[in-house]
């Protein structure tokens, strides 16, 4: 994602938009809650066995869900090390996807696809995905959202060809993007794909139980929405908006994102779910037990490590940041773009990022993630209703069935 530069001649800003009153009683939960629980017999759960750390973390999730839908894998172990985190698609076919694909035949029943580290993130020579530069380079786990797109009448495939921006290559048009009602495979096309990753197994594993504390009880705490106002802030009541055609030869407008942000305030400030929407030159740090983080992390003009890492979340939380390569790794890095993985070691619950260039386009709407999530949906039902593309660079991280905003029983 190219970084626009500052416009110098704007004024900086800053509003403190919140619902109710600091420290008011009321639940946090959107009215009236439109989701059932979902059973976890429409998951599936892939165990790499060459990964030790996939095999410990998958046993885990399957006691803590009850989830008995499990296939196992042998690929490279990608929690050994950074290089293993590629996969080449020839080895992915064999080793990933067939194996997956014999489950699936014989279950129709499943509708999500839950990985665990130890699973590769990237796969090279994709079918699909970001080609610049050479070949095409998919997220393992946005190639698997997309099964079977290919056989599905009238799905739409996207191609990119913007060179300044570093993004050529093609995706599918999310079938589920923006739509009312539950996600299922045998309405949409596809699955719902998220993975349990982080720098240490100790963070991954932290993924599922922030979780079920969170639909135990959903603590209280702040939405951040962090707008960078240099980058403009264009018109709400237009956000978020559809992909208007199938050839992408620029980036979207970065005040349409900012656009997205104060939608998504508007949105949840009626219905009484506390929300920072900080329309402020200064990167906003120093917070904790946030509900939700949205911002521009390191591609913000005045981004600072220090405020990104100061802050802290509450279980139940999710978010994105509007960074290229946000998710190009689950290894620390020396330098470079803003990782995800901070903000997992920093408690966040679920959280979306890119293996490779996505443009702005394909960063997740957060008035249409926060929305489906506050009124019950589950993390990857909010993550993929707020994202284009798939068979691209998107990686979702969490468990696919946390439902904290969900209808009680």
């Amino acid at each position: 994602m190219k970084v626009f530069g500052p416009n110098r001649g704007s004024t900086a800003i800053s509003l403190l938009l919140l619902s109710g009153c600091a420290g008011a009683a009321s639940p946090y939960v959107a009215s009236p809650a439109l989701r059932d629980k979902v059973s976890p017999r429409e998951a599936l759960l892939i165990t790499n066995d060459s990964s030790p750390t996939s095999v410990s973390l998958s046993k885990e999730y399957a006691a803590l869900r009850r989830v008995t839908n499990i296939v196992h894998v042998r690929c490279v172990d990608s929690a050994l090390n950074q290089d293993n985190e590629t996969i080449r698609y020839s080895d992915f076919t064999t080793e990933v996807e067939g194996p997956i694909r014999r489950f699936l035949h014989q279950h129709a029943e499943i509708n999500y696809i839950v990985l665990t580290k130890g699973m590769p993130i990237r796969v090279l020579g994709a079918r699909t995905g970001e080609a610049y530069g050479g070949p095409a380079r998919a997220s393992l786990d946005g190639t698997l959202a997309a099964l079977d797109y290919d056989r599905i009448p009238g799905a739409v495939k996207v191609t990119f060809n913007d060179p300044s921006g570093y993004a050529v290559g093609t995706a599918w048009v999310n079938r589920y993007w923006n739509q009312e009602g539950s996600f299922s495979h045998s309405k949409f096309g596809g699955y719902l794909v998220t993975r349990l990753d982080a720098y240490t197994l100790q963070n991954a594993r932290a993924l599922t139980t922030r979780a079920l504390k969170a639909e135990a009880q959903l603590s209280h705490g702040d939405i951040l929405l962090d707008i960078e106002p240099d980058f403009g802030l264009g018109k709400p009541d237009t956000q978020p908006a559809p992909i208007p055609t199938a050839l992408i030869t620029q980036e979207s407008p970065f005040d349409t994102w900012n656009a997205d942000m104060e939608h998504a305030g508007s949105e949840l400030r009626a219905t009484r779910i506390p929300v920072d929407v900080a329309v402020t030159t200064r990167f906003v740090g120093q917070t904790k037990d946030l509900l939700g983080y949205f911002s521009w992390g390191s591609n913000d003009d005045h981004f600072s490590q220090a405020a990104y890492n100061s802050l802290h979340f509450a279980p139940g939380s999710i978010g994105d940041t509007a960074v290229s390569t946000s998710a190009r790794s689950f290894f620390v890095q020396s330098g470079g773009q803003s990782m995800i993985a901070d903000l997992i070691t920093q408690g966040i619950t679920g959280v979306k990022g890119y293996t490779d260039e996505p443009l702005l386009q394909a960063v997740s709407s957060p008035t249409i993630v926060l929305g489906k999530f506050t009124q019950g949906y589950t993390l990857a039902e909010s993550f993929y209703a707020g994202s284009h593309f798939v068979g691209w660079t998107d990686i979702v991280v969490g468990d696919p069935l946390a439902q904290p905003y969900a209808k009680s029983k």
